[in-house]
């Protein structure tokens, strides 16, 4: 009995593992962009070097920063849900796996019968080992399932690298964000106290009878402005707060918060962005799409393969005794086997459609991963024009607000000593006031340019997500 087990076994798991499959030959499709990165006057010159192993670590590099992204990667929910859906994938594949090899079960039977107006009754006891309908993979329609969840496991996991990736920017963004919210109100801060003692003093002369009573107007206009402007910086940065707090999962220390965008800008480091295109095959999502269009191309043998007949399997070994004590003997041996086959004849192109219908999954997930493609180097062309800018802008803005501040400094003067008119005064204060104001902008444009350009290429060597 073992040996004709043993056999019926290793036939059945030799037709399994020695299906053919229908499914196209799976050809990466070349990426649908130039070579390399533009280049020009809007553009750094960069060289060729290969893309390295880069970590958040090596890119954000205040270690108040590492500490909050490290304590995002270990809260965050947004990671958990990703987490839970590798698991659920993980088994989804196992499950579909399964289908490849035979069920064996085993089981044990007592009936007992009496017929009526009869004294005599029958019992019967039976104990068996045996293979439920089980579908011999000739055709490979099993195998091309089997590997379409495999693929869309992986794709699983290429999503979740997505989340993580997205996650580490958004806090870096998040944080450089308030930061530059703490150099505005700053700004405001600074613009308050000055706008006072313009207040005071054209109070004063008017008092004296000086200066008119539009000085003290205009001397409170920018004074409101630059009060209503503390307010709603405050505001933006209680609610950077609440966003971090948010993506890391749990409270803020105020110690892990930089005290302005002059100190948080320069801790985000330089990416290596002279690379080829094809390096955008590593960008999580990129490898998401990839992954589904080697899931759709194995269905498309699975829905070839349900063209032809299918045939399954169903045995018993085992022994069957009408007493108890000699179930197990040689006389008591009993099996059965029964193969068959099932061909469709009419389905009113049903087959057929499936096929096409795959076929069609399959260009559709073909255009999404070159689409895909596309749309990353597009990402990473437009951070590297706004790099190859960006610091000659700052530099202007820099040297723009240092003028502001001369000019203000001068005319207030000026106007102190009664050679020149307030209005000259006001209206350089609020010109000092929008150049320090877009200066802070501008600085956060630059440093947010590099968790850009880090987000772009998805480089990150540590983007796995463990469920």
């Amino acid at each position: 009995m073992r040996r004709i087990l043993t056999r019926s076994t290793a036939l059945a798991l030799s037709l399994a593992t020695g299906a053919c499959s229908m499914a196209p030959h799976y050809v990466r499709t070349a990426p649908p962009v130039p070579a390399s990165w533009p280049a020009g006057d809007a553009y750094l010159r960069q060289s060729e070097a290969s893309l390295p192993n880069l970590s958040y670590r090596d890119i954000f590099r205040d270690v108040r920063l590492q500490t909050l992204i490290t304590a995002a990667l270990a809260n965050n929910r947004d990671l958990r849900i990703a987490a839970a859906n590798i698991a659920a994938a993980r088994a989804q594949y196992t499950v579909q796996r399964a289908s490849l090899f035979p069920r064996i079960v085993a089981g044990g039977d007592y009936s007992r019968a009496k017929t009526s107006g009869f004294e005599i009754s029958n019992d019967r006891f039976t104990a068996d080992v045996g293979i439920s309908a089980f579908e011999i993979d000739l055709f490979g329609r099993l195998r091309s399932l089997s590997d379409a969840a495999l693929d869309r496991y992986f794709a699983t996991e290429a999503a979740a690298r997505a989340t993580r990736l997205t996650l580490v920017a958004d806090v870096a963004d998040g944080w450089l964000n308030y930061a530059a919210d703490r150099s505005l109100l700053d700004v405001a801060n600074n613009t308050v106290t000055s706008a006072k003692r313009s207040v005071d003093l054209t109070q004063a002369r008017l008092s004296g009878g000086i200066a008119p009573r539009t000085d003290l107007a205009q001397a409170q206009q920018i004074l409101g402005q630059a009060e209503a402007d503390v307010a709603e910086q405050t505001t933006a940065i209680a609610q950077d707060i609440n966003a971090l707090r948010l993506l890391v999962g749990a409270d803020i220390d105020p110690a892990l918060l930089p005290a302005s965008i002059d100190i948080a800008g320069p801790a985000i480091a330089s990416l290596p962005a002279g690379l080829d295109s094809t390096i955008l095959l590593r960008r999580p999502d990129i490898v998401q799409a990839e992954y589904q269009l080697r899931a759709a191309n194995a269905e498309i043998g699975a829905a070839r393969a349900a063209l032809f007949p299918t045939i399954s399997l169903t045995g018993i070994i085992g022994f069957a005794s009408t007493a108890l004590g000699s179930v197990f003997s040689g006389d008591g041996f009993i099996w059965s086997a029964g193969p068959a086959i099932n061909y469709p004849i009419f389905r009113a192109g049903a087959g057929q459609a499936g096929v096409k219908l795959s076929e069609a999954q399959r260009d559709t997930a073909l255009a999404t991963y070159e689409r895909a493609i596309q749309a990353g180097f597009r990402d990473v062309a437009n951070g590297l024009a706004r790099r190859g800018t960006i610091f000659a802008q700052l530099a202007a803005v820099d040297r723009q607000a240092a003028a502001a501040a001369t000019t203000f400094r001068l005319t207030d003067a000026r106007y102190r000593g009664g050679v020149d008119t307030f209005l000259a005064s006001l209206d350089a204060q609020r010109s000092l006031y929008a150049a320090q104001r877009t200066q802070v902008n501008t600085r956060l444009v630059a440093a947010s340019n590099g968790v850009s350009l880090y987000r772009a290429l998805g480089g990150d060597a540590l983007t796995d997500v463990q469920p």
